[in-house]
């Protein structure tokens, strides 16, 4: 077992609130630093919550931690978590209050498995993202869209077919001019990055998975808004046609994919796109969403893409793809973020899901800062009870002890 321990006063067993300290050394580290290169011994100090030094002849400071025996690793990314997903089949005529306060649980318990960054693609606010900030409750930095756009009958809509109401867990925007008036607003309310829903999915109802969504006009006028903003534009899509859509019209980061085939994975490389996989999300449901009341009709999308996952992160891995990582968990499901990376690892190997988690997530959220055990960066580790060269299982085993650095600051280990 990994001797970590904080000298001579920090505990990790404080309280709910992180311990602030104005300098920290890591010391007896066997660093993976995020960049997928092989581990190696050293030390990290940080200094005001930023590394200032790695390397083996690092001078300690006041506070220390003692890895010796574990792995050091930079805080893990989250680049598609729902915080606001308090239950699979949606939140309608739950009050905000309650589904805020789940959120703000939610965000508490990927911080304790190590995840220091989250990117939410499918809500969040200004008045949220500051209580986060401010500490009001333990969380990742935590970047947020507001809710995705869809077209009228698209993903996320989800009256069925019979229906005629008008209440909807995303935002219905069709045509230009409303889609640039839309992403303008996300702007203006402080959004990240702009979510739109370009093919089919799981949950809803009444789309194909597979049929593109969304004319090219749409997409390029929220691709427009979203770059003279110096951000980018995140779209759900899972099949090849609904994936050459995006790119060509100029979508960032394609969320899921797991329908491409390899002249898709070829043309995203080539517009620079991003892959964020959701292995998580399909392996869950398929064994648990049904006793949880997911629909029949939702169970048979799930299956469709449940088994191309995998082949889809080979395809883009091939193709020279920058390929992220992402949890997509709704509801109950959330305790299955972890194995997520169990299941890219299986594809990857452990220290490639590192960097996807990592260093490559933070070139998608555009922080280079982040994602990386280098001088400058963000001071967010993860220390890790094992050699994770030996024993991979340490990465997503939460009933192993672990540690949570973010920002210079160790969290509590009871969060």
């Amino acid at each position: 077992m990994a001797d970590v321990r904080i000298e001579p006063t920090v505990s990790a067993r404080t309280g709910a609130r992180p311990v602030i300290a104005s300098d920290l050394t890591v010391i007896n580290a066997s660093i993976i630093d995020g960049t997928g290169s092989e581990p190696f011994e050293g030390s990290i100090r940080i200094e005001a919550g930023r590394i200032v030094e790695v390397g083996t002849d690092v001078p300690p400071g006041e506070r220390v931690i003692d890895a010796r025996g574990g792995s050091v690793l930079p805080g893990l990314i989250d680049a598609h978590l729902h915080a606001f997903a308090t239950y699979l089949t949606g939140t309608q005529g739950i009050p905000m209050t309650y589904v805020g306060i789940m959120g703000a649980r939610r965000l508490t318990a990927a911080l304790r498995r190590g995840f220091t960054t989250v990117r939410d693609p499918a809500g969040g606010d200004p008045a949220f993202e500051r209580a986060a900030r401010e500490g009001l409750f333990p969380s990742p930095r935590y970047l947020y869209t507001g809710e995705p756009l869809s077209q009228t009958g698209g993903h996320g809509d989800q009256r069925d077919p019979e229906s005629s109401a008008c209440a909807h867990p995303v935002e219905i925007v069709d045509g230009v001019e409303a889609m640039r008036v839309a992403a303008r607003d996300r702007f203006r309310r402080g959004a990240h990055a702009i979510k739109i829903m370009t093919s089919g999915g799981v949950i809803s109802p009444s789309d194909p998975i597979a049929i593109p969504q969304y004319s090219a006009e749409e997409i390029r006028a929220v691709v427009d808004e979203a770059t003279r903003r110096g951000s980018y534009v995140i779209a759900h899509s899972y099949s090849a046609e609904s994936v050459r859509h995006s790119v060509r019209n100029g979508v960032r980061s394609i969320e899921h994919g797991n329908l491409i085939d390899a002249p898709t994975a070829k043309l995203m490389a080539e517009h620079s796109a991003f892959l964020v996989p959701t292995l998580a999300a399909y392996d869950a449901m398929g064994r648990r969403a049904a006793a949880l009341g997911l629909p029949p009709v939702s169970m048979q999308k799930n299956a469709e893409v449940l088994d191309a996952g995998q082949r889809a992160i080979e395809l883009a891995r091939d193709a020279g793809v920058s390929i992220g990582f992402g949890s997509d968990l709704m509801g109950e499901l959330e305790d299955e973020q972890l194995n997520g990376l169990r299941l890219q690892a299986e594809v990857l190997g452990v220290l490639e899901t590192i960097r996807c988690a990592t260093s490559v997530n933070a070139a998608l959220i555009q922080r280079d800062d982040l994602g990386r055990i280098a001088a400058d960066c963000i001071g967010d580790l993860l220390i890790l009870d094992g050699n994770l060269i030996f024993d991979p299982t340490v990465l997503w085993d939460d009933t192993r002890p672990r540690t949570v650095i973010r920002s210079g600051q160790v969290m509590s280990a009871e969060l």
